[in-house]
């Protein structure tokens, strides 16, 4: 206990030292830290915030020192986090590396590329992107078409993916790609890393509904990516794949990329007013908030509870697919209530001064929610098989 309590006060301390002022409000969504060869720091903080906790490990701090983490059992990681959020600090770093690759890596990884990538994506000097789904293979991933084909020192890779979340920002891609032409087809696929920048790789961002340009189709024109980036061994994709969906979608479900924003009772309190006893003077969305954020504390309860299971040292399988599920659900309810509280002013899309207006265009960006990293209905299908042992 002496040592957990040593542990604490040297934390507060640190966090308090060098945490600057400016890193402990609320982030917006376009202050996020992406990092990236070519990420453009809003502020010379946020610059600093990054440094100094990448110099720490603690960007990633339950990864091995020797990868650039911060090698914090789990009570420390825990303690990290409540004091972190104790003084309102702001992830320093947040990229599908740290979330999805990394933990790949680390279970399926050559030493050698472990120490090559890991403290690269640490210290947030890589951006990643995703190259998974294509336009015929989505929920049946493994019908991917994108080949390589073994050319000796290297496999020359030709297809196309879509729905690359960032691929036009990103600097490297982890990539499935079939290199076994005659295996079964969830045999055939292996699981690669390579240079976006490399000859023959192209990107075109799709505009969605609600005006953004997140995701991207990729498209693969004969490049070459040495066999050294090949990650566990040929025709080992497919169990890659199924490791890394579980980090992601407990990301997703779990990320406050959804759960950040407004809160719903003082927004709704402000727009609608309330009585003399400090009620909504809605009834009925008085009842529908009180509702929601029920569930919303019991996910977040849940949520910890989750943290603590991982940290000491279980792995997620299944419930990476209840978070998903849960999560995704709780943030479209929340943005169809800020939709309901700003009633006919929250469809307003752009002023007469080009000013454009985020409540409608965050809305219709959270209906991709239940299908990105696997749609709710797969969800409950691995539910389903995994936890309540149903028949296929």
């Amino acid at each position: 206990m002496q040592d957990i309590d040593h542990f604490r006060a040297e934390v507060s301390h640190w966090l308090n030292e060098n945490c600057p002022k400016t890193m402990r409000t609320p982030m917006p969504d376009d202050e996020i830290c992406w990092g990236g060869r070519e990420f453009a720091f809003v502020s010379d903080d946020q610059r600093l915030w990054l440094n100094r906790m990448a110099a720490r490990g603690w960007t990633v701090p339950a990864w091995p020192k020797k990868y650039g983490g911060g090698g914090l059992n789990g009570a420390q990681q825990k303690i990290l986090a409540e004091q972190m959020q104790a003084i309102n600090a702001r992830s320093p770093l947040q990229s599908f590396g740290i979330g999805m690759l990394g933990p790949a890596l680390l279970e399926f990884g050559s030493e050698a590329q472990k120490l090559h990538y890991l403290p690269q994506i640490a210290s947030g000097e890589i951006r990643w992107c995703q190259g998974y789904s294509e336009p015929d293979a989505g929920s049946d991933l493994a019908s991917i078409k994108t080949a390589g084909v073994d050319e000796g020192d290297y496999f020359s890779v030709t297809g196309q993916k879509i729905w690359t979340s960032y691929a036009d920002k990103a600097d490297w891609i982890f990539c499935l790609v079939r290199t076994e032409p005659d295996a079964k087809k969830h045999k055939g696929i292996s699981f690669l890393l390579f240079d976006m920048t490399s000859q023959g790789v192209s990107t075109k961002p799709i505009e969605l509904i609600s005006g953004e340009s997140v995701f991207c189709e990729t498209f693969f024109d004969a490049v070459k990516v040495p066999k050294q980036n090949i990650v566990g061994g040929r025709g080992q994709g497919w169990t890659i794949a199924k490791y890394l969906l579980n980090h992601e979608r407990e990301m997703i479900g779990g990320s406050d990329l959804l759960f950040g924003g407004a809160d719903v009772c003082a927004l709704a309190s402000a727009q609608i007013g309330v009585d003399e006893n400090g009620r909504l003077n809605d009834s009925i969305l008085r009842a529908e908030l009180a509702k929601f954020i029920i569930d919303e504390m019991a996910f977040d309860a849940h949520l910890a509870m989750t943290k603590n299971y991982m940290r000491a040292g279980n792995q997620l399988g299944a419930r990476s697919a209840e978070l998903k599920y849960l999560g995704t659900e709780l943030n479209q309810q929340r943005q169809n209530h800020i939709m309901a509280i700003g009633g006919l002013g929250a469809l307003i899309w752009s002023s007469h001064n080009n000013q454009t207006h985020q409540t409608p265009r965050q809305w219709l960006r959270s209906k991709a929610n239940s299908i990105e990293g696997g749609t709710s209905e797969i969800m409950l299908s691995i539910l389903a098989k995994a936890v309540l042992k149903m028949p296929s």
